[in-house]
């Protein structure tokens, strides 16, 4: 047994004293920083004995720097926040992986008044007594969207099996083969009609579903009618449906409540960004649609959170209904979103305001200028690491919104020399802050759509430790 080595080995007392084991205390507790380093000295010891053929005399040990790295690398990965601050560099505006929709200014404000203290979110003032928590998002929506009322729950699945169930339990409703879809997570249409109760009525064929489609199959039995927006893929090609409108009418004529699941749904035509146009809340109220559902963490930009509006009717059985208490929102939700349907009642200052659309409202003369800035950067000190471009590319709206489509966007390309292209990528991701690009052929995109002017340094470092560490 390597004796010399083993007694060369720090105390737990001398880590403990140490100024970096001193500020790990503070961070984690003294608890769980004694069993890390305990853990961590039991693991150097038996490594110890295990090399004890082939251990040479005056072999030094690990200096206690390297071991306090360890415990703390061990500690962040039990006890550290599982929610860190990263940087997107990946050109997908609304990346469901990090956390979707880049919330704004007045949002976070709000989301910080609201979790500081006691806060109004279920008295009125006027009597003091216990008042509806969605009373003024509800009357936001309204106004934002043509509706007689609305409310909100916890996302948009649950605004649909929550909208199903209080509707149609029982009963059937009537949806399109080609509505059938599937979202993230493995979450089917199918799924969520089991789920709420309803009975699931195919009509049509996966490219065409016609109104005469719907006529026939309704019955006795019939509960509604369920329009459902493709979201994340498109058919093309030799394909039919009717119109929101059609489905209204058809409602109407036969006494049944018409439901559109509008997926993202949008409060501004996303022409105006040159992007091809989502189904606008608006107009499916406008149609005469009895409800609609959509997400508030998509289009709008908010917290993740189901929007529903449409008939004041229908919302009011929609919010009495024994689930609604389960899907509802808390008030850090509520006051989020509040702050960003806000941003809506004033659309001429949307692109200042509002991270989402002021992304999408770059222009590439600047992007190009921040590429080049920090790729020039780079290059001064790290030609022999990897070869630097600033090349055109596409970003992505994201989280099944316009799917087929890109934006014209600049990225920096980062071809590394001594490693692959997936290693620089990983060593990113491990980095502090985690920085997120994607691969293309032989180097690393940097997109700057997605990347905040503030954070250029920041990536420009992250990159320079990845290659150089």
């Amino acid at each position: 047994m390597n004796d010399t080595l083993l007694r060369k080995l720090p105390s737990v007392e001398s880590l403990l004293e140490d100024a970096s084991g001193r500020s790990l205390v503070g961070r984690f507790g003294r608890e769980a920083f004694l069993k890390e380093c305990r853990a961590a000295l039991d693991a150097l010891r038996a490594a110890a004995r295990e090399d004890d053929a082939t251990a040479t005399p005056g072999e030094e040990a690990p200096a206690p720097d390297r071991i306090l790295g360890r415990i703390e690398a061990r500690l962040e990965a039990t006890y550290g926040a599982s929610l860190e601050r990263a940087i997107n560099a990946t050109g997908i505006l609304m990346h469901s992986g990090l956390g979707r929709a880049v919330l704004s200014e007045a949002a976070r404000r709000a989301l910080d008044d609201a979790a500081q203290g006691y806060c109004t979110l279920a008295l009125d003032p006027e009597t003091g007594r216990r008042g509806q928590r969605d009373a003024r998002v509800g009357r936001l929506l309204a106004e934002l969207t043509g509706a007689e009322a609305a409310t909100l729950v916890n996302n948009n699945a649950a605004a649909t099996v929550l909208i199903l169930h209080a509707l149609a339990k029982g009963k059937e409703v009537i949806v399109s083969r080609g509505q059938l879809v599937e979202i993230g997570g493995s979450f089917r249409m199918p799924d969520v009609m089991s789920m709420s109760g309803a009975v699931l009525r195919e009509v049509g064929t996966t490219n065409k579903t016609h109104l005469r489609d719907y006529e026939a199959a309704i019955g006795e039995a019939t509960g509604a009618i369920l329009r459902v927006h493709h979201s994340n893929y498109r058919i093309v090609g030799f394909t039919a449906e009717p119109g929101i409108e059609e489905l209204v009418e058809l409602g109407r004529k036969r006494g049944l409540p018409v439901i559109d699941d509008l997926g993202s749904g949008a409060l501004v035509d996303l022409r105006a960004f040159g992007l091809e146009p989502e189904p606008m809340v608006a107009r499916s109220v406008a149609a005469g649609a009895d409800v609609v559902c959509f997400s508030g963490d998509k289009l709008i930009g908010g917290p993740q959170s189901g929007l529903i509006a449409g008939k004041a009717e229908h919302v009011a059985r929609i919010k009495k209904d024994p689930l609604a208490r389960a899907f509802r929102c808390g008030k850090l939700t509520i006051a989020a979103l509040e702050a960003t349907l806000k941003l809506f009642l004033t659309p001429d200052k949307l692109v200042e305001v509002h991270p989402l659309y002021r992304m999408l409202s770059l222009d590439l003369g600047g992007l190009r200028r921040r590429a080049g800035r920090v790729g020039k950067g780079l290059a001064k000190d790290l030609s022999d690491k990897a070869q630097f471009d600033v090349v055109e590319s596409g970003s992505q709206v994201g989280s099944g919104s316009v799917p087929v489509e890109t934006i014209p966007t600049i990225c920096l390309s980062v071809a590394p020399a001594g490693v692959g292209p997936d290693d620089l990528a990983r060593a990113l991701r491990l980095g502090r802050p985690p920085v997120y690009a994607r691969i293309h052929k032989d180097a690393v995109l940097f997109d700057f759509r997605t990347i905040r002017p503030v954070e250029d340094a920041a990536v420009a470092g992250a990159i320079r430790k990845a290659l150089r560490p």
